[in-house]
């Protein structure tokens, strides 16, 4: 269980978050200035809140109502910055080390080292040095540096800010498999809404310092209005948790089940019976009041209209529950009015395939739909 309730005042900003949470992967989302960095440092030790409670898996690290601060170095957390922070004059195998023996948590055997060399697809690098690296290997080995430490909790302060996006493509997947293999929480910043739709269980939204909401990813996705003032608003969606039910290897497509029915998709690399979630985004939906014929689009979902959103100047997001999946689409106030939409007319939601960005596919939904007790939506 993570715990945080803090309070923090820098110059004119003011800081005041409250949660808990038992997720396995906690992003903590929202555009630049909105406090991330300074609560991920908070919980980290790298500042000392105004006021407050840091508590993690039961062991109190912050309580200045009875004079409690853990120093930083004896908290037992991981750190992965924007940067790998990689020494340049050690190679991969003793930046991997380094972690371990700053914690005293040396494994003379190599088996933990061989481990998360393996996780991090890095166990053929062991010998180069960080100038013979790519970006998204520097931060695989500064991921493994901090795991080596064997820390209660990892915190990663937008590990992807510094890559571009074939490296952010190359690095996806090992963060997947760290949030399923490694055993171990991870707190993650970022303010891309695709990165937290694939990787996170549980949202932290955050704006100005104060928290928005915090709950499972899949449900706070569901909100039109969490998410059209935030920085890469172009990447907001909703998340859609499907089965791969068939491959068309004649026409290179891919179908999927879903509440809202089936989905077909340009061929996706994932074995048939596998679960896997797709992030739709808002700009890729179009709604029509009666169901369209003769057209190209092969996802036509029946649905109603469940939300409208405030208007943001010409456009205006809306929720359509289809069949109890929910789909987000981004329209214009006129085609709102021309269409006469309002909460509770029925309506068709229109994916195009080629729309589908493969940069959003996820895997490992097993926590998604469980329920996050101590995190509700605001």
């Amino acid at each position: 269980m993570i715990e945080v309730a803090v309070s923090q005042k820098l110059g004119a900003f003011a800081l005041d978050v409250d949660f808990k949470t038992d997720g396995r992967f906690v992003a903590l989302f929202g555009h630049s200035g909105s406090g991330k960095t300074t609560l991920i440092n908070l919980i980290a030790g790298l500042t000392r809140p105004a006021r407050g409670r840091i508590v993690i898996d039961g062991e109190t690290l912050v309580d200045t109502a009875r004079g409690i601060f853990v120093p930083a170095c004896k908290r037992r957390l991981g750190m992965v910055f924007q940067e790998g922070r990689l020494f340049p004059h050690l190679s991969v195998k003793q930046n991997l080390l380094y972690g371990a023996w700053f914690a005293g948590a040396v494994d003379k055997s190599g088996a933990e080292l061989a481990r998360v060399a393996v996780l991090l697809g890095i166990d053929h690098l062991l010998t180069r040095y960080p100038n013979r690296l790519s970006g998204g290997e520097k931060q695989r080995v500064a991921i493994g540096r901090a795991l080596l430490a064997s820390p209660k909790l990892l915190l990663m302060d937008e590990p992807l800010a510094s890559l571009d996006d074939a490296r952010k493509l190359e690095i996806m997947p090992y963060l997947e498999r760290l949030r399923d293999e490694a055993g171990i929480p991870i707190i993650y910043v970022s303010h891309s809404v695709a990165e937290v739709a694939r990787l996170s269980d549980t949202l932290v939204v955050l704006s100005a310092g104060k928290m928005r909401a915090c709950g499972p990813t899949l449900d706070l996705m569901q909100h039109v209005d969490l998410f059209p003032a935030a920085e890469g608003s172009d990447d907001a969606g909703a998340l859609i948790l499907a089965t791969v039910v068939q491959q068309d290897n004649g026409y290179g497509l891919t179908k999927l089940s879903s509440r809202a029915g089936e989905w077909l998709m340009p061929r996706l690399d994932v074995p048939e019976g596998r679960q896997v979630r797709m992030q739709i985004k808002a700009r890729d939906v179009l709604i029509a009041a009666e169901r369209p014929d003769g057209m190209s689009a092969l996802n036509v979902f029946r649905g109603v209209v469940a939300e409208i959103g405030a208007t943001d100047g010409a456009s205006v997001e809306l929720r359509v529950d289809c069949m109890g999946e929910t789909l987000i689409a981004r329209l214009t106030r006129y085609s709102v009015e021309r269409l006469q939409l309002a909460v509770g007319a029925p309506v068709f939601a229109i994916v195009k395939s080629v729309s589908f960005d493969r940069r959003t596919l996820g895997s490992g939904w097993q926590d998604l739909r469980a329920s996050d007790a101590g995190a509700a939506a605001e």
